[in-house]
């Protein structure tokens, strides 16, 4: 018999290979489930020592009927799932990867912008259309000389930041209540607060966590401030952002255009209004895809598993235990 039972509780990768190699060498019988519900959940992993988990429902009615679960380990930097409180009240850890995937996510940006910016998508299906000699009826602008926000200035945002320095752009405002004016203005940006950010911007990047106080944030009055000719772009969590102000700021020329890698329900329904709406461009939550950022997040979920199992406490825990 192993030492430890650990649990996968969602199938979704080709292999587990990188998650085998880590914890088959402290002797972890390893179960791969695919739990849909709180009751599969419970059915498959109420004896487990760890937890690996993606998209399962991990409420507090399961997590209370876990019995000798040290650790759950979420696939991903976001853990909307999986009840925090429940987990620190049962003396197990949460633990995630929010290290995995800044390299990408901040591509993703990068290009959701220049998609914006030069009306790339866009101006392909035009094209494609018969159409030519566009850019009178549907202006392009310069991004050298302009502001770029940053709401939100985390690990993905300071990448990002590192990336479009080349961009020659006159101001970089950053609106985060968790940096003080000193760190910011040694990175050569301002510190600015909410209406600032909002009113000078020519480009926003979204980089705002996900939680009650920033549900809906960007909504109608966020709109109003903003530059006819502003780009928003999203690759934080859809919600943050109001959809039915952003369509209605997209639709009335409020705002020039958005880039939306996340979105408030995924996958979008068909007759989502963001599917007409030209001046959108949209991605499927891919932003923190590659196949270097899957194999790092693959073994690095399960090292949280590892080290919880071994020495008490994963590299990257959610909450504190007493």
């Amino acid at each position: 018999m192993s030492r430890f039972k650990v649990v996968m509780t969602d199938d979704r990768h080709k292999t587990y290979e990188e998650e085998k190699k880590v914890l088959l060498s402290i002797d972890t019988d390893i179960i791969i489930a695919n739990c849909t519900t709180a009751q599969d959940v419970i059915n498959n992993c109420k004896d487990a020592d760890g937890i690996m988990v993606n998209l399962a429902p991990m409420p507090a009615e399961v997590i209370n009927q876990l019995e000798r679960c040290k650790v759950i380990s979420r696939y991903g930097v976001g853990y909307d799932n999986v009840d925090v409180a429940a987990c620190t009240q049962k003396g197990i850890y949460l633990a995630n990867v929010p290290d995995y995937c800044a390299e990408e996510v901040s591509d993703q940006a990068l290009a959701l912008l220049m998609a914006c910016a030069r009306k790339v998508a866009r101006r392909d299906a035009q094209v494609r259309a018969g159409q030519w000699n566009i850019g009178k009826a549907d202006p392009i602008y310069r991004l050298a000389g302009k502001t770029f926000t940053f709401l939100g200035f985390g690990m993905i945002g300071r990448t990002l930041y590192r990336k479009i320095k080349g961009f020659n752009f006159s101001r970089i405002l950053i609106y985060d209540p968790f940096i003080d004016a000193e760190t910011i203005k040694s990175l050569g940006a301002e510190k600015v607060e909410w209406d600032e950010a909002l009113k000078n911007a020519d480009y926003i990047s979204v980089h705002i966590p996900m939680n009650d106080k920033t549900r809906g944030i960007i909504n109608a009055s966020a709109f109003s401030l903003m530059k006819p000719t502003a780009i928003i772009v999203n690759t934080s969590r859809g919600p943050v952002i109001d959809e039915k102000a952003l369509i209605d700021a997209l639709t009335k020329g409020q705002i020039n255009s958005a880039g939306l890698d996340v979105h408030c329900k995924e996958p979008l329904d068909k007759d989502s209004p963001f599917m007409r709406i030209e001046n959108c461009v949209l991605t499927d939550h891919v932003g923190w895809y590659s196949e270097e950022a899957i194999s790092e997040l693959k073994r690095k979920v399960a090292e949280n598993v590892k080290d919880v199992l071994l020495s008490g406490k994963p590299k990257y825990p959610v909450n504190k235990l007493v």
